[in-house]
């Protein structure tokens, strides 16, 4: 299963973005979305999951988005929330993902076999971070994480 990681749109949902996800059976966004279009966007693509960040927080749109989600992907149990600093009150033994957002600077980070992944900010650059997304390749045999550059 192709799924697509998206964080930090801050309202910016850039074309290369939206061709990167092309083809994904799932979207998932970590935070800081920004507004109910960006949703709309995604969802037109592929089913989705999708946390509040900080920046969502007290708009109406995202009342009913919610703060973390507990979901399996091919059989994988994956822990999403916006903010690392969040994981661990919420972070259970089996959980193998582990998707955050908010620091916008993409990372992949194994600890033993669990999945530490971020892929950073697709919305507007902050200081000199890149602006990526990240693309998995899910099966039942494992995950294999990339992450995309969306601008140079």
């Amino acid at each position: 299963m192709k799924v697509g990681v998206i964080s930090d749109t801050h309202g910016l949902l850039r074309p290369q973005a939206l061709a990167a996800l092309e083809g994904c059976e799932r979207i998932i966004h970590a935070g800081d979305i920004g507004s109910a279009e960006i949703l709309d966007q995604l969802a037109a693509i592929a089913a989705l999951h999708v946390v509040r960040g900080n920046n969502d927080s007290g708009t109406e749109w995202a009342a009913s988005v919610a703060e973390h989600l507990r979901f399996e992907l091919c059989g994988w149990p994956v822990l999403l929330v916006h903010d690392i600093a969040d994981v661990p009150a919420l972070l259970e033994p089996g959980v193998k993902l582990v998707i955050t957002g908010h620091s916008h600077k993409p990372k992949i980070e194994w600890r033993e076999d669990r999945l530490y992944l971020n892929p950073g900010s697709a919305g507007r650059r902050r200081f000199k971070l890149p602006v990526t997304l990240a693309l998995l390749e899910v099966n039942a045999g494992g995950i294999e994480p990339r992450i995309v550059q969306l601008l140079d």
